[in-house]
């Protein structure tokens, strides 16, 4: 086979080629088959290849982690319980049902011991929030210097239960001189038992239906 049987191939009459040229047609449209067959399948197969191989890896990490936590799960139900405990404490400390009247007695003495003046002081109907713990609102109106209005604060945390008085929409402007003028609404709060909070869930739907 001579580099010139290929120079002058008549398309037309391929049985007429030398069988060194017919051999080296038929191997190269071969390989062009084998190229276009890999670049459509086999391409495509390892590009999914690939795709399930990251999957693999992540399956593995996450395998890792959740390992990780089984071996450590008794230890973190412990300190979960350890946090419930202490919660639980916690929320002991706040007044219960009972302490509620007297502590809202307790709150009016201390801002009148401070010696503020209060024109309006009205408590208003509470709300148990998640089960365990009960809201009470309090509408204020008070004035007083700013001297009066840290001794009422020192003298609400110094009570002998836990009292926590958050502001609502509270306003503080001066009046006259030093004094000051605060109006706006507060809220304490209060531990509610296991029982009582079922008893408030319970309820809540029937009050809703009777509306």
């Amino acid at each position: 086979m001579k580099l010139s049987d290929f120079r002058n191939l008549d398309f037309n009459n391929v049985g007429g080629w030398a069988q060194g040229v017919k051999f080296t047609f038929c191997a190269l449209l071969f390989g062009l088959i084998v190229l276009a067959g890999w670049w459509f399948a086999i391409s495509a197969q390892q590009d999914d290849l690939q795709q399930r191989q990251g999957q693999e890896t992540q399956l593995k990490k996450e395998f890792s982690e959740k390992q990780a936590k089984v071996v450590n799960l008794e230890e973190l139900k412990q300190q979960l319980e350890e946090m419930r405990d202490m919660l639980r404490q916690l929320l002991r400390q706040l007044p219960s049902k009972t302490e509620m009247p007297e502590l809202l007695v307790d709150i009016s003495q201390t801002a009148l011991s401070a010696g503020l003046q209060t024109q309006l002081f009205k408590p208003g109907p509470e709300s148990i929030k998640e089960g365990f713990y009960a809201e009470k609102p309090i509408q204020l109106r008070m004035t007083g210097t700013y001297h009066q209005f840290g001794a009422f604060i020192s003298g609400v945390a110094a009570l002998p239960r836990v009292v926590i008085l958050t502001m609502h929409d509270v306003s503080l402007k001066p009046v006259v001189g030093s004094e000051l003028s605060l109006e706006g609404t507060v809220k304490t709060y209060r531990y509610v038992e296991e029982e009582e909070g079922d008893g408030g869930a319970a309820k809540k739907p029937a009050n809703k239906g009777g509306k």
